[in-house]
């Protein structure tokens, strides 16, 4: 897909929309993360990807069937979706603070039978919040390309990768390819074993970029050379960054992309294969 517009710039004054964003995600994960089975590597509490919007995973409800909270960003609305009768919606777009979308959410979800103890402090937030319909939708058209491009990557990886999400904490989207190498710490007295990985994402805040980061981190990996301008970050964290500005409007920035992703992959899995 060669188009201009592949990856749009993101409004210079698009954060008061991403915070809205990111603290209504906080509320839709709330449900997953308290009534989904649990992963132990916390993927049902992210959002997955879909044509619209973003879900969780389908929580089983006790009378049976299942209950999916989205975020449909075509519409501006979340909904709760229940496999059996209509689904119920809440308006983006009026100003709730994350604290009342969460409650809202939680008090409907009550009413199909998943009550329980929530963890507020993941959600709760009384700021005012500001919702733009079409920084939201310039926000939707960039992520669902990335999505594409990520996933084109991940499905091309030989080996144990997890499935593409974005977390509610950071409001990024990523994935990890887990390498053969195993890293082991002492944690509360006991040894916990922890396979090496490299992860790929965009994270849209501020200066917005995509990152492509190995762990653990080879000291000698910056010595290599990487294409379209991403750099090796040693600074507060490890790993390489591509500016997300640098690819903006560039009719080849799903091929950069990709090739970014590629460049990675190709310095840093040795150093994480046994």
């Amino acid at each position: 897909m060669a188009t201009a517009d592949f990856l749009p710039a993101l409004p210079e004054d698009w954060e008061p929309t991403r915070a809205t964003l990111h603290a209504y995600a906080h509320g839709v994960a709330a449900l997953a993360r308290t009534h989904a089975p649990a992963h132990p590597q916390w993927w049902h509490a992210s959002l997955k990807a879909d044509s619209t919007g973003l879900a969780t995973e389908p929580i089983p409800l006790p009378g049976g069937g299942s209950l999916t909270a989205r975020l449909d960003f075509e519409r501006h609305v979340a909904l709760l979706v229940p496999t059996e009768g209509a689904s119920i919606e809440f308006d983006m777009t009026v100003g709730a603070t994350g604290t009342e979308f969460a409650d809202q959410l939680i008090e409907t979800a009550a009413g199909f039978g998943l009550a329980g103890v929530y963890d507020r402090e993941k959600f709760e937030n009384n700021e005012p919040r500001t919702y733009d319909r079409s920084h939201a939708s310039t926000f939707w058209q960039a992520l669902s390309n990335i999505h594409s491009v990520f996933d084109a990557h991940r499905l091309s990886l030989e080996g144990s990768v997890s499935p593409l999400q974005l977390w509610p904490h950071g409001f990024d989207l990523s994935f990890e390819w887990f390498g053969t190498k195993v890293e082991t710490h002492k944690e509360n007295g006991e040894i916990q074993e922890y396979p090496s990985q490299l992860n790929l994402g965009f994270y849209p805040a501020g200066d917005a970029y995509f990152y492509s980061n190995p762990w653990p981190f080879d000291e000698s990996l910056p010595a290599n050379q990487l294409p379209h301008g991403a750099v090796w970050n040693t600074e507060g964290w490890q790993g390489t960054k591509l500016s997300y500005s640098d690819l903006v409007g560039d009719p080849d920035a799903a091929t950069k992309l990709s090739e970014y992703a590629a460049a990675v992959f190709e310095v840093a899995s040795p150093t994480l294969t046994a």
